[in-house]
């Protein structure tokens, strides 16, 4: 087991990232033999490689045709994606659920303040429909983690979430209410109301459905018929086992232990300045058992300030679940 896995949350910092992701990096190729063949292809190893710019990303696809996890471990989970396209599924064997819990957890916090000060209503029913999702984890870890007996998951009993989320507004109690899109459509459409205590978080995703509406007139509607001034969202998918959140207007911030660069799509190589579109790569360094290093099929840009935000996905690319399909 890599000596350093338990400390990649808790010590990683801005000021030691490159060097946490070049040692990664490293151990990845060792002992990653997908990776491993990956760079060699392409003639990148640890010993022409001495910036981060410079490590090759793994197509996110490749979750989908191969086992990407280090040599000598097991999985002690399998986290698989939606697949509403037919194309497959993607598979993530994770050999650490400690280590998964332990950046979500740390991940929200710094976003958020302690998971106990709220009440977590999760309206995620196509991910509840199947099984393997980290998602769905991931909530119901947020969920236990709470200690609110208001918490819990919820299908279709939209009634039921309407009277819990009244009654946590009377009570003055903060709560998250979060939601796959579609699902926070339907439940806006139906039960519009008011909220003062109440953040309303997006997951992405519409399960295939063909709805003509950008991001920024998604998250305006939501704030309608909730009355709230933004949206959350979190960017993440089964591929990484860290997230962002984005407060409002669609701009995310990353955990100390993740990191976005911004690929050229004429060519996956170049990697771009700021403020400028294109392919979203992703360091996670809490992947360290998998692969911290994922060229995705979105699109965005980051911010001089280290923020990024998104805009779709790259022609030709899977719609699956957990992503974020308006511009």
């Amino acid at each position: 087991m890599y000596e350093g896995h338990t400390h990649i949350i808790s010590e990683t910092n801005e000021s030691n990232f490159d060097e946490s992701a070049l040692e990664v990096f490293k151990f990845q190729y060792q002992r990653n033999n997908v990776y491993h063949t990956f760079c060699d292809l392409l003639g990148k190893t640890p010993q022409n490689i001495s910036a981060v710019e410079e490590i090759p990303f793994l197509p996110i696809s490749s979750f989908k045709n191969h086992d990407i996890i280090v040599s000598e471990m097991e999985p002690e989970a399998i986290f698989s994606s939606s697949s509403t396209t037919g194309t497959g599924q993607s598979l993530h064997p994770v050999a650490s659920l400690q280590l998964y819990e332990d950046s979500f957890v740390k991940g929200f916090e710094r976003s958020y303040g302690p998971i106990s000060n709220y009440c977590i209503l999760a309206l995620l029913p196509s991910y509840l429909d199947r099984q393997g999702s980290s998602l769905v984890y991931m909530a119901s870890k947020l969920i236990e983690k709470s200690n609110n007996n208001e918490s819990g998951f919820y299908i279709d009993d939209f009634q039921k979430l309407s009277e819990t989320i009244e009654k946590c507004e009377a009570n003055k109690q903060p709560t998250i209410l979060l939601g796959v899109t579609f699902a926070l459509m339907d439940f806006a459409e139906r039960f519009p109301k008011k909220l003062a205590h109440t953040l309303i978080m997006e997951t992405g995703g519409m399960k295939g459905r063909q709805i003509e509406m950008q991001k920024a007139e998604l998250h305006q509607y939501l704030g309608k018929q909730f009355g709230v001034d933004n949206i959350h969202s979190e960017y993440g998918m089964t591929e990484m086992l860290s997230q962002a959140y984005s407060k409002g207007d669609g701009i995310f911030t990353t955990p100390p232990w993740m990191k976005i660069l911004i690929r050229s799509v004429d060519d996956p190589i170049q990697i771009l300045s700021n403020e400028k579109w294109g392919g979203i790569n992703v360091i996670d360094l809490a992947n360290i058992y998998s692969c911290s290093f994922l060229a995705t099929d979105d699109i965005g840009k980051i911010h001089l300030d280290g923020t990024f935000e998104t805009a779709g996905r790259l022609d030709n690319s899977d719609v699956r679940g957990c992503s974020l399909l308006y511009i």
